[in-house]
């Protein structure tokens, strides 16, 4: 008996022990389950208020009204085409002139991809980033997928850089650009979170807006980088533009906010030279612009790669040698050693600042010397009328004033073209050679 009263005991503990085992093991999965459940519900949730909260802040155009604004997408209204789609100006009525991008059919996988880039323009919101307008969508996986920007009116860099249409920009007007591409540039980068990687920064996707205010363009390519600590992570395929592209990335496929610093060195280098970023000429020794300019920029030297036309005018080489020696410093072989783009824009803007300064400087010292030449007393005046007081003095000779006209005289040396349209001026002092 007592042999069976314990067999019984231990059943009926094993019965029990099994049962709370299962009944922990059921809570488990019921927990995790419904946890994973939940989760996934808030975020289709979140998802779904996220789409309808950027089609409440962007227009979603029908089809029929953005060929009707582009003639039907015909040529007279193409404006750039790419290898993710064509770009169009079309006009809208009240709303104006918008550029229309149309992709092509096999620039995204599914419409949630193309979903996805939608909520992903529409939160970018800068100053100097080109701003997303709306959308249009059709059905199927064949169906149109356009997006609709702002139009800007001046053309891109690459226009400027050409000289497409007698188009040039001033030293000034380069550091401008340079200054709030950066700073365009630097919010994909910074201002987000994931950073975002643009991935094909070039001279044509830097569009020119009012007062020579850079805007970037074209994120078809864009790549949201990680989240977490590390600043590059691993790219499945290499995207991009030859020359601009950088060899870390290439190399390796570890892509980080720094390729795209790597892009704008490149364009530095352009803005100062104005030369292709590869020359297939064959008048250069060295074909990209990196091996042609770098000997130049590293001794200091960069009158004799400055870009013809800005030796036209008046040019801060000053300000041209810090360019294009921050551009050598953007496309270092080691991505570490690079600045950000934040670093960049600072840097330029302090550099321009202090030129500016100097040149306000310059002049009023001028207007105060002039101020004082007006004042001085008849006697110290010639018959003729000229000032001879106004003088400065080289090695104890005085030195009166004439001028030489430069109209009809050329200068061989691309250095000293920016004469050609100046006359020169000296002091001398009649007394002192008579």
């Amino acid at each position: 008996m007592e042999n069976q009263s314990f067999l019984s005991n231990r059943l009926l503990i094993g019965g029990l022990a099994i049962t709370i085992v299962s009944a922990f093991f059921c809570a488990s999965l019921y927990w995790f389950f419904r946890k994973r459940i939940y989760a996934n519900l808030q975020l289709y949730i979140k998802q779904k208020g996220d789409l309808d909260e950027e089609r409440h802040r962007l227009r979603q155009y029908k089809v029929e009204e953005v060929q009707k604004a582009t003639q039907n997408f015909s040529k007279e209204c193409l404006v750039g085409s790419g290898a993710y789609g064509n770009v169009y100006k079309g006009f809208f009525g009240e709303e104006g002139t918008l550029a229309v991008k149309k992709l092509h059919t096999d620039s995204y996988v599914s419409n949630e991809d193309f979903k996805n880039e939608v909520k992903l323009l529409a939160k970018v919101t800068h100053s100097n980033l080109v701003q997303l307008r709306g959308f249009c969508s059709g059905t199927g996986k064949n169906g149109a997928k356009i997006l609709v920007y702002e139009y800007v009116s001046n053309g891109s860099l690459l226009d400027y850089l050409i000289g497409k249409g007698g188009r040039s920009l001033t030293w000034e007007q380069r550091v401008n650009v340079a200054i709030t591409a950066a700073k365009g540039i630097a919010h994909l980068h910074e201002g987000n979170k994931p950073s975002i990687i643009h991935r094909d920064i070039k001279p044509s996707n830097i569009l020119i807006g009012e007062k020579f205010q850079a805007k970037i363009s074209d994120f078809g390519l864009v790549k949201t980088g990680p989240s977490g600590d590390d600043e590059s992570h691993v790219s499945t395929q290499v995207k991009g533009t030859l020359g601009y592209l950088d060899p870390a990335y290439c190399a390796t496929l570890h892509l980080s906010t720094l390729s795209d610093v790597y892009s704008f060195g490149v364009i530095l280098l352009q803005l100062i030279t104005g030369r292709p970023v590869v020359d297939t000429s064959g008048n250069q020794p060295t074909s990209h612009i990196i091996d042609w300019a770098t000997p130049h920029l590293e001794k200091g030297s960069v009158g004799e790669i400055l870009d013809a036309t800005l030796l036209l005018e008046q040019c801060n080489t000053e300000m041209m040698l810090k360019m294009g020696q921050l551009g050598l410093r953007c496309v270092k072989k080691e991505p570490k050693e690079r600045p950000t783009m934040t670093r960049v824009w600072k840097e330029l803007q302090a550099a321009l600042y202090r030129a500016e300064t100097f040149k306000r400087e310059q002049k009023m010292a001028s207007e105060r010397s002039l101020g004082k030449a007006s004042q001085l007393p008849a006697h110290s005046r010639n018959d003729d009328g000229d000032d001879y007081s106004c003088s400065v003095s080289l090695n104890s000779v005085g030195l009166q004033r004439f001028q030489v006209e430069m109209d009809s005289f050329s200068f061989q040396s691309r250095n000293l073209r920016c004469l050609e349209l100046d006359s020169l001026s000296f002091d001398i002092d009649a007394k002192s050679i008579s």
